[in-house]
């Protein structure tokens, strides 16, 4: 599996408009090829998303959608950072 971690500086407007929509951005990211699973997290300073994927053509594609999603629905964008990017293949997978 392959994983791709994306950090964000946002401001509280930014997770205050996403709120109300992320469930139109699971359905998004469900639909990822080789889709394993997807993380939206508040964090201190932002957010942060976590996609597994089969593959990296998987994550890769949750990047470009991603993009997309951020563009058609977040007028407050502007206050979004660029993320931070992590990437790479995941070596162990446990779950409870």
């Amino acid at each position: 599996m392959h994983v791709v971690v994306r950090k964000y500086t946002a401001t509280p407007d930014v997770l205050a408009e996403a709120r109300p929509k992320l469930a139109d951005l699971e359905a998004t990211m469900r639909g990822l090829p080789g889709f394993v699973a997807y993380y939206f997290v508040e964090t201190d300073g932002g957010l942060a998303t976590i996609t597994v994927a089969d593959d990296a053509s998987g994550t890769a594609e949750s990047m470009r959608r991603a993009a997309d999603w951020v563009r058609q629905n977040l007028l407050t964008r502007s206050s979004l950072s660029a993320p931070e990017v992590t990437q790479g293949q995941t070596l162990i997978h446990a779950t409870r």
